[in-house]
C-alpha cells in the first residue's frame, strides 16, 4: 500500500497515476484522511494492488465461516480479471447449502464487503470442494440439451432463475449452435437465461 497526496482527492490519484503510469479508473485505492498542515489540507489516498484486495476478500470469508465455528482454509487464483477463490472445509456441505444457497450467499457477501471497502467492483468467484465446477458441467449438458430440442421444436426453453456465472455457463455451452441464441431477461435474483430459436 501507498500513500499519495494532493488538495483533492482528484490530485492525489493523478499524482498516483502518474508516478505508477497507471490510468486513475485501474487504480485500486481508499480516499483515507485529511492530512492538516500548517497553510493547508491534504487529501490522502492509499493505493493498493490486487494482492491486496485478494488478502482482504480472504480474510473476510475466514472470519465469516469462523463465526459459524467451521474451520477453513482459502486460496485464490487471479485469473482474467476474476478473483477465484476455493474454500474448503470439514463442513462443506453446511457451507454449500441446498442448491448452493449458502454458497451464492456467501459469494455476493464478500463482493459487497470487497466493493465497499475499496470503493471499486471486483468479480468475485467462490467455489467449495469443485461444486461450481461441478454445476457448469451440469448445466452445460442441459443447455446444449434444450438447445436441440429448441433446434427441433421452434419452442423456447426458459431456465429457472440463477446467478450470473451460472447463466455465463449456459450462454457458453449454447455459442456456435445454429439457429440458437440465448438471452439473460429479468432482473436481480429473478434473472434467467432464455433459449431461442432464429431462423
Amino acid at each position: 500500500m501507498k500513500e499519495y497526496q494532493g488538495k483533492t482527492a482528484e490530485e492525489a490519484l493523478s499524482n498516483a497515476a502518474e508516478e505508477l503510469n497507471v490510468p486513475v479508473d485501474q487504480l485500486i485505492y481508499i480516499v483515507s484522511d485529511k492530512k492538516k498542515g500548517l497553510f493547508s489540507k491534504k487529501i490522502v489516498v492509499q493505493i493498493y494492488e490486487i494482492a491486496d484486495v485478494i488478502k482482504y476478500a480472504e480474510d473476510y470469508i475466514l472470519e465469516v465461516v469462523d463465526n459459524l465455528e467451521i474451520e477453513s482454509a482459502v486460496q485464490s487464483v487471479y485469473d482474467n480479471d476474476i478473483i477465484r477463490i476455493t474454500v474448503d472445509s470439514a463442513h462443506n456441505p453446511v457451507l454449500i447449502g441446498k442448491n448452493g444457497k449458502t454458497l451464492q450467499a456467501l459469494n455476493e457477501l464478500t463482493k459487497l464487503a470487497v466493493s465497499n471497502h475499496f470503493h471499486k467492483r471486483f468479480r468475485i468467484l467462490l467455489d467449495i470442494n469443485g461444486y461450481k465446477d461441478s454445476k457448469y458441467i451440469r448445466l452445460s449438458r442441459i443447455a446444449r440439451r434444450a438447445a436441440h430440442d429448441v433446434q427441433k421444436t421452434h419452442e423456447t426453453y426458459i431456465f429457472d432463475p440463477m446467478p450470473a456465472d451460472e447463466r455465463r455457463a449456459v450462454h457458453n455451452a449454447c455459442t456456435g449452435l445454429s439457429n440458437i441464441r440465448t438471452e439473460s431477461v429479468g432482473e436481480g435474483t429473478h434473472r434467467q437465461v432464455q433459449i431461442i430459436y432464429v431462423d
